[in-house]
């Protein structure tokens, strides 16, 4: 259990490519082979690639390997450079927390409107179901990370 916890995002992201690799290829074999195309493979893609990147993000974050400007920072005295990625860090943390409130918001909108995705009909809040909990997600995996290289 503990393995899947650790992995979960590497997992989904696993899943989530192999599944849309297939419904690409369904995809293609079909547009090929009878001169149509499968109408919600645009919309299942997309929401797949807005999940797919959230996932992805999280196992940057867990890895410490988000992308940095650090011209400026190694430039600056120690002391002051580590003010800088703390100061940093929080910011992060705070956008962070805000992309989870605001895709919370977005979710809470999308299932009290009743808007519905255009290719399948089905209710739009099914594709933004899992942004707040990715995003929270991301947040956990990047304060873990901080922690991690103040203590190591």
């Amino acid at each position: 259990m503990r393995l899947l916890l650790d992995q979960f995002e590497k997992i989904a992201c696993a899943v989530l490519l192999l599944l849309m690799t297939l419904l690409g290829f369904a995809n293609v074999v079909i547009r090929y082979g009878t001169n149509r195309s499968l109408a919600a493979t645009e919309e299942l893609l997309t929401g797949g690639f807005v999940l797919l990147t959230v996932f992805g993000a999280a196992i940057a974050a867990r890895r410490g390997e988000h992308l940095a400007v650090e011209l400026i920072s190694d430039m600056l005295p120690a002391p002051l450079r580590r003010a800088v990625i703390v100061i940093a860090t929080l910011l992060s943390v705070l956008l962070l927390a805000a992309s989870v409130w605001f895709c919370w918001q977005l979710l809470v909108n999308q299932m009290g409107n009743g808007m519905r995705s255009y290719a399948l009909g089905l209710p739009l809040w099914w594709y933004s179901a899992a942004l707040p909990f990715g995003f929270a997600l991301v947040l956990i995996r990047y304060v873990q990370a901080a922690l991690r290289g103040r203590d190591g």
